[in-house]
Formats: C-alpha cells, structure tokens, sequence
C-alpha cells in the first residue's frame, strides 16, 4: 500500500514555486469569484444576517464531514430551546461560536495566530484543548489501516506551529497569492494536527478566517465545506498525494476550484435572501404598516426560527408587544407558530426551505 507513514514535514514555504498554467486558470476564477461574493455579502447592511445563517451552514457542512450530523430543524430548534437536547446540534453550534470568536480575534488584533488557534479549537473540544502531548496519534483509512502519523513529539508540534503562525502573518516569507496560500496553509495545519481532535474543523475555520484576515473578504460567508464535504473522497486523496508524491500543484487547483464553485452558489443564495427580505418588507408595509421596522425585518432573518425573546431583544420593545408583532405575521402568513414545551417558536419557511436547499444551486 502506497502511504506516507515517513511523510517528514518540512517548515514552510514549501519547496514549489506554484506557477503553471492550471493553477493560474483556477486562481483567476477563484479570486474573480471571491471579489463578487465580497461586494454582494454588501448588499444586505447587516452583517448578522448572513454571519448567523451562512455561518451555521458553515458549520453544519463541516462537521458532517466528521460525521457529525444533525437536520436543519434541530439546528434551529436548538437556537430556541431554553435547554437543548440534540447533542450534534450543540456541536455544530459550538463550531459556529468558534468561528465568530475567531472572526472577532482578527478584528480586535489583525493577526490569526497560533494562540488564537488554540482559542478556537478549545471551543470546539471544551475538554481536550491545546497541542497533543502524548504519543500515539494516527490517522487511519476507512479500513482501520495507518496511512499517516503526524509528529509525535510535542516540541516539533510547537516548532511546526510557531512556523505555521509566521507564514500566515509575515507575507514577506512567501510572495505568493493569498489563495494559494490559504490552500498551503490547510495542508500544513492538516499534517501538523496539533490536537488531540477538532483538527479537520479547526482547519476549515482556519481556512474562512484567513480569507477575512486577508481582506478577501469581509465576513466570514463562504462555506468551503460544502465543496469539501460533496468532494470528500478527493478532499483526503489529494492531502494524501501532496505527501506521497509532492502533488502540491494539484491540491492548490483543487482547493482554488473549490474557492470559485462556492463563492458562485453563496452568491446566489445571498440574492435568494435579499430578494426574500424585499418581499417580506412589501407585505408588511402594505398588510400590516403599523409594525414595520427595519429591526423588525432583519431579526426574521437573523432568525430563521425565532420566538419573542429573540424580537424583543432586537427591537427593545415589551414582550406583550413582541407577541403581537409575532402573531400579527402569523396572520400574514409570513411565519408559523409551533409549540416547543411550554412556550412557541415561530418559523420563517421561506428562509428555512432556502437554506435547507442550498446544496442545490
């Protein structure tokens, strides 16, 4: 069996100066596709629609590729219970808390440090935080077979990190392209795997936020790990060749390919979302004017499953009063009422329905 068990991971940069015809081609698409996702994440002023709904898509694709696995109701559902049971829900939203917290580390410091990365990935695993100390981690096919070990000695996990940390925030130790970059710095963080677990979602986040920290983009709306998780089989094929056979070339036109498909499909469903939020504001103005607001309207869709906390929360109103505006929409039939214990949550299935479908665009 061809493996990489003496796979040696050299400090980066790689020894590739990345510069063919392929990889030119993919980067063109990629990076054009990257700047119109960027200027159309604009067209909805605030930023908290699209960071609570794309992100927790975000976060329910990449942890699905660990076999974590939950539906789109009880993603919701998970948001309105005052104590939720679903346990992979509660995963996925730690996942997406750990995304904001490392989309706000960038904003307050304008690095994405190794520390920050230990930040993240204790999110993630509450109970196993910080770099492996302890030998014996490998990685193993669908099989059981040992195809890769990563570096057992906890020094060399630091020294490799702390070369990972410069590369990402010293642009000087390699004058490449950001996007090809963000592919190198994935493969690193992957064949490094510093932690004990939540490494394949660390790198994903890892791979959003470095976008950001480059200014690729604004906030963190791309979902990767839709592309990730339909392409599974290639996705750990092609980590794999770039150690058994130095295919370094092709894991970057992956990845930027990767970049380009799904900035595509967000932007699509970023003018899905825009369009819905024009529709919803017609009928409320037109049927119901007295309760318009635009607080009104992006807390709907900051909320696909809202309850009256949630608006009186975002419009500062009574919650007698955040009732009304609540029922009053059921009327127009804009949102549905159900019932979760004692209290109701309500649904906007426009947004839901959309959401649960953009695999699909």
């Amino acid at each position: 069996m061809n493996n990489d068990l003496n796979f040696t991971i050299e400090l980066l940069p790689p020894a590739n100066n990345f510069d063919n015809i392929q990889i030119w081609q993919a980067l063109n698409l990629a990076s054009r596709s990257l700047a119109e996702l960027k200027g159309e994440s604009k067209t909805i002023p605030d930023m908290d629609i699209l960071i609570n709904t794309l992100s927790l898509q975000e976060s329910k694709e990449s942890s699905e590729i660990e076999n974590i696995i939950t539906t789109q109701d009880d993603l919701f559902k998970s948001q309105v219970a005052n104590n939720p049971q679903n346990i992979s829900a509660k995963e996925v939203r730690q996942y997406a808390a750990a995304l904001l917290h490392g989309f706000n580390l960038i904003k307050q410091h304008g690095l994405l440090t190794s520390n920050h990365i230990i930040e993240i990935q204790g999110i993630l695993e509450p109970n196993k935080p910080g770099f492996r100390k302890i030998m014996g981690t490998a990685l193993k096919n669908s099989v059981g077979e040992i195809v890769y070990t990563p570096p057992q000695n906890y020094q060399k996990i630091v020294e490799l990190m702390s070369n990972l940390d410069k590369y990402i925030n010293l642009p000087e130790l390699h004058e490449v392209d950001p996007l090809i970059k963000m592919a190198i710095i994935h493969h690193q963080f992957e064949s490094i795997h510093p932690f004990y677990d939540g490494n394949g979602r660390t790198g994903r986040i890892i791979n959003i936020l470095y976008l950001v920290y480059m200014r690729l983009l604004d906030i963190p709306v791309l979902y990767l790990s839709r592309y990730i998780n339909k392409n599974k089989t290639d996705y750990y094929r092609l980590l794999q060749e770039v150690r058994t056979a130095n295919k370094w070339n092709e894991w970057v036109v992956w990845v930027l390919k990767g970049v380009h498909e799904t900035s595509q499909q967000t932007i699509t469903l970023i003018r899905k979302i825009s369009l819905m939020m024009k529709e919803f504001k017609n009928k409320i103005q037109s049927e119901a004017e007295n309760i318009y607001s635009k607080s009104l309207l992006d807390s709907l869709f900051k909320h696909p499953y809202t309850k009256i906390k949630f608006i009186e929360n975002d419009l500062n109103i009574h919650r007698q009063t955040a009732s009304k505006y609540l029922e009053r929409l059921v009327e127009l039939g804009l949102l549905t009422s159900h019932k979760l214990g004692k209290s109701n949550y309500y649904i906007n299935h426009e947004l839901f329905n959309l959401l649960s479908n953009a695999n699909r665009l």
